[in-house]
């Protein structure tokens, strides 16, 4: 009884440790996949000096050219309620972690004078 306890602790350790090494891991996004995901990002960072006023007047920027850690970063806290924009943190909530790097690379291929950004 006692080596089938011991035994069953040891797989149950063995799992919990491989489930976190591939929860640790890197999301590698990819910019073909982006493509079909930016569709709702487009209808206000696709607007040169666009300005929205809900709840604060806020400039919104143009995403092209960008880092793509740094946009699938910011994706993240809004999703977790780091940064306060509550259209951003609603979109963001659709979005895992795949999407969100794969969004990054979109942006992060495209360049900041690339014409509103566009899906190509």
């Amino acid at each position: 009884m006692k080596k089938l306890f011991t035994l069953h602790l040891a797989a149950c350790a063995f799992l919990a440790f491989t489930g976190l090494n591939a929860q640790a891991a890197d999301v590698q996004g990819s910019a073909d996949a982006g493509k079909g995901k930016v569709w709702l990002c487009i209808g206000c960072h696709s607007i040169p000096d666009y300005r929205s006023d809900y709840p604060f007047v806020y400039h919104v920027p143009m995403l092209g050219g960008q880092n793509s850690g740094y946009i699938a970063a910011a994706l993240s806290a809004y999703k977790k309620g780091e940064r306060k924009h509550p259209t951003m943190r609603a979109i963001a909530a659709s979005l895992s972690d795949q999407d969100m790097a794969d969004i990054g690379e979109y942006y992060a291929a495209q360049t900041a004078s690339s014409p509103n950004n566009p899906l190509k």
